[in-house]
């Protein structure tokens, strides 16, 4: 079993920054990647971004390139999700997962497990 804990979600306005953790803890921790989601009011859960762990190649959906990055802290079992510029269509909880091996990165159902997620509210 691995936990993971998302925590820096908040209130920003349009056009500042956050930046998002997820610490995981359980199992000998060896993801193939690390991948972040986000699921607004009364739509599907979206896709944002990941990074592969033993590359740290990190791929993002099209409407975050150039604002978003994924970093990591091996040593303290840590990805970190740093948003910038952020738009009011950003808005969304956002949660933290782990892929045991290679599948999907865009489905979620190629993700073994899930943190508790994280509001994040972009106001005008």
């Amino acid at each position: 079993q691995v936990q993971l804990v998302e925590s820096g979600g908040g209130l920003v306005q349009a056009g500042g920054s956050l930046r998002l953790s997820c610490a995981a803890s359980g199992r000998t921790f060896s993801p193939y990647a690390m991948g972040w989601f986000r699921q607004a009011p009364g739509k599907e859960r979206e896709f944002v971004g990941r990074i592969t762990w033993s590359s740290s190649r990190t791929y993002f959906t099209d409407s975050v390139k150039g604002r978003f990055t994924i970093s990591r802290d091996n040593a303290k079992n840590t990805v970190y999700l740093q948003m910038n510029s952020l738009k009011p269509d950003d808005t969304a909880v956002y949660y933290c997962t782990f892929m045991s091996r290679y599948g999907d990165f865009g489905l979620p159902s190629a993700y073994d497990y899930w943190g508790q997620g994280t509001q994040v509210t972009v106001s005008l």
